[in-house]
């Protein structure tokens, strides 16, 4: 049993745990990262995420804190605004007034600040020209308030953060799985973890914890999300297995949050287990706001233009589960085909045409074809012909009289040739975590005293998300929460 001492460790290698590492590095703590996985395989689910991020931001010039855009970009583009009212009317809305309002509080108003401290830690962003914005009358518009993005995605974040964490001298060890904390009753002092077919102890006077939920273990799926969640596809990394969750609560950590709920989307039918970093996040299909989703049985069964898919996305994937045979096929006729996302352009999709729908009422694997013509004929006679389609908005372009209604973007499926993407439920994250003080990432025991020496960030902290799930705004929260954690961890420590 080897040992080895440091200021603060942190445990986990993703998004929020690099935050929280080189935000305690600031503090001047010596600072150990503990990571599961190899260094081919670091980064957690933060490697595999598109990298869009969601922010308070009110004009171009706070953008301009973020990012350089040029002044033709300017001039030719409406960047629109995420203001702090609409930030706290999304993520109320989306879940229902349920999200603990500290934690809400602290997440909205210091989005933009901790986009300007990721900038400083070497961290560059672009604007979210190709998936969030259309041409407009020959301007560039955006839609659904993501106007930046992070250059090279997830794995671009994980990299920019890395590479700075190098320079600060911030140790790493790899292909070490922590697998209890070291507690005497009062206070953690360290962990015990295993590499290869040694023991090691770590000793520290701060430890966080910010190694993800417990989405790629099917065990826990099962247990708290439910039956049937076992039959997910996991879309980021299979070393997210709870193991934090579980030491934390083995020594009296209260569990906090939406335990029986994830954030969960549409995710090819034949996509792999777990993430490719390969591929990264486009084995999803995020635009079928703009035509129609079909179970076996060949019906609707969600509201498929009730907002922009960074709204609804989240939660649809959780829909799709429970269908027969755990798929849905999306449908689209070639109105739409050249404002589909890219993700339905890449080499690895499960993918069917038709000329007309009877031809394609045949091809689609495990539906039944005579419904599903059913369903369409129904739904083309509903559609108000009335309003005019405008994907750039919620248009208001609906259905009449039918059952789920289409709220916006319903257009009639009558032109050929028609393509369907079969896709099943992607589990993203899980939003159970652990319950912390707010403004300084400490964790809180079942009687709501702060455990001496114990921090959380990321998907770990408990209370943010409940239900749904508006986009961009993990990669935010684990940054925010993950420097919280870090600084108040790192001053702690080297106070005692």
């Amino acid at each position: 049993m080897s040992e080895n001492t440091y200021d603060v460790i942190v445990v986990g290698k993703g998004n929020a745990a690099l935050c929280s590492a080189l935000s305690a590095r600031d503090t001047g703590a010596k600072v150990l990262m503990i990571e599961a996985a190899s260094r081919d395989e670091h980064g957690g689910n933060s490697r595999f995420a598109g990298g869009v991020m969601r922010f308070a931001y009110e004009t171009v010039e706070d953008l301009l804190k973020v990012t350089d855009i040029t002044e033709k970009e300017i001039a030719e583009t409406d960047f629109g605004t995420n203001t702090t009212d609409e930030y706290f009317d999304d993520l109320f809305r989306l879940t229902q007034f349920r999200t603990d309002p500290e934690l809400s509080e602290i997440l909205v108003r210091q989005s933009l600040e901790t986009m300007i401290w990721l900038r400083s830690k070497g961290v560059r962003f672009v604007p979210n020209f190709g998936r969030q914005s259309a041409l407009v009358d020959g301007k560039r518009k955006f839609f659904g308030r993501l106007p930046i993005e992070v250059s090279g995605g997830g794995a671009g974040l994980v990299d920019f953060l890395d590479k700075t964490a190098q320079q600060e001298q911030i140790e790493v060890v790899y292909d070490t799985r922590v697998n209890s904390l070291i507690f005497d009753g009062i206070k953690v002092s360290g962990v015990r973890a295993q590499s290869g077919d040694q023991l090691v102890e770590y000793h520290a006077k701060s430890v966080i914890l910010a190694c993800g939920g417990f989405e790629a273990n099917p065990e826990m799926r099962t247990r708290y999300l439910g039956p049937g969640w076992e039959l997910a596809k996991v879309r980021g990394t299979r070393f997210n297995q709870g193991d934090g969750l579980k030491m934390a609560l083995d020594i009296g950590a209260a569990p906090y949050g939406n335990w029986s709920g994830c954030h969960a989307t549409g995710w090819d039918r034949n996509a792999p287990e777990y993430g490719d970093v390969n591929v990264g996040d486009k084995f999803q299909k995020h635009s079928y706001i703009f035509g129609l989703l079909i179970n076996a049985e060949g019906r609707r069964f969600v509201d498929e233009g009730a907002d922009f898919h960074s709204f609804t996305y989240a939660k649809y994937g959780g829909e799709v589960l429970k269908q027969t045979g755990q798929f849905a096929w999306q449908v689209f006729d070639s109105k739409v085909k050249d404002i589909l996302r890219n993700e339905y352009r890449i080499k690895f999709v499960t993918k069917v045409t038709g000329n007309t729908l009877e031809e394609l009422s045949e091809k689609l694997e495990g539906v039944n074809a005579k419904e599903f013509l059913n369903t369409v004929n129904a739904y083309n006679a509903n559609v108000n012909h009335d309003v005019k389609f405008n994907h750039t908005i919620l248009d208001g372009k609906g259905t009449e009289n039918i059952y789920p209604p289409k709220t916006n973007w319903a257009q009639a499926l009558d032109t050929g040739p028609f393509e369907a993407y079969q896709t099943t439920c992607g589990i993203t994250f899980t939003f159970g975590g652990l319950r912390t003080v707010a403004d300084s990432g400490q964790v809180l025991n079942v009687h709501l005293k702060p455990i001496e020496g114990l921090y959380c960030a990321g998907e770990m902290v408990g209370g943010i998300f409940y239900f749904n799930y508006p986009s961009g705004t993990g990669l935010v929260s684990g940054s925010i929460f993950g420097r919280i954690a870090g600084t108040s961890a790192g001053k702690a420590a080297l106070e005692n």
